[in-house]
């Protein structure tokens, strides 16, 4: 039986509302510190298209009010599940913003870890939309995507520490350093750091390594650095190389 659900999360952006609806609202701003490879159309009734890997999702467009609102929602499966996602920009004094996020909808049967996953999941993506109007304001990024499996979350959160040289434990503000094959070396500071995510940010990127349950590897980064070309590839394998 498909369940109910509501999260609803409140940040305060260092940007102006016209900046946060850029993140927001278009494909290259949510590329920028959002997951995968996004398309949205600029209107009610568009499309918001979002590719990660291969699997693409598509919501439609409900509300697109510019620098003010947007909401979308995606298809129901046949079980009756759906997703709806709302944006809520507010300017405040000063040159900060309010940005409101809901996420509602119908989850399947597993639906509290689903529930628990998008919980946890979505203060991590907010700090990430903040570092990113921070530190890489009117930059687009370039978004990287990897994936990977290890024997146990427990070995791929070692492999995670040792190839990036950070210690254990692990705490916000600890340097990190990494030399990927056909990539230059990477000197960055921890800016996030739980039990499945380390967020880093050097001079030109963003970057996020997470660990499943399963032991199953994850990266989104985000790239501002003028030459990207080969980034994925190359980022795939020292992955695939580091936890296999």
């Amino acid at each position: 039986m498909p369940h109910p659900f509501e999260i609803e999360l409140e940040t305060t952006l260092p940007a102006s509302p016209e900046q946060v609806w850029e993140a927001i609202a278009t494909g290259p701003g949510v590329d920028s510190w959002f997951m995968g490879r996004n398309d949205i159309e600029p209107c009610e009734g568009g499309v918001a298209a979002m590719d990660t890997g291969g699997h693409r999702e598509e919501a439609v467009i409900t509300a697109y009010e510019p620098g003010k609102r947007l909401a979308s929602r995606t298809a129901a499966a046949e079980d009756g599940r759906f997703m709806a996602f709302e944006y809520l920009i507010e300017g405040r004094e000063g040159g900060s913003t309010v940005l409101r996020v809901v996420q509602s909808g119908m989850l399947g049967d597993n639906w509290q870890d689903e529930y628990d996953a998008l919980r946890r999941g979505w203060p991590f993506h907010l700090h990430t939309l903040q570092e990113y109007l921070t530190h890489f304001p009117g930059r687009t990024g370039v978004p990287v995507f990897a994936v990977a499996h290890g024997k146990s979350a427990q070995d791929v959160r070692a492999a995670l520490l040792r190839g990036l040289a950070l210690p254990s434990p692990l705490t916000v503000g600890a340097r990190a350093q990494a030399a990927p094959e056909q990539l230059p070396p990477l000197d960055g500071e921890v800016v996030w750091a739980d039990d499945e995510r380390i967020g880093l940010r050097t001079a030109d990127g963003l970057y996020s390594f997470h660990q499943g349950p399963t032991g199953m590897a994850l990266m989104f980064h985000h790239l501002f650095a003028p030459k990207t070309a080969g980034a994925e590839a190359a980022w795939q394998q020292w992955l695939t190389k580091l936890v296999s």
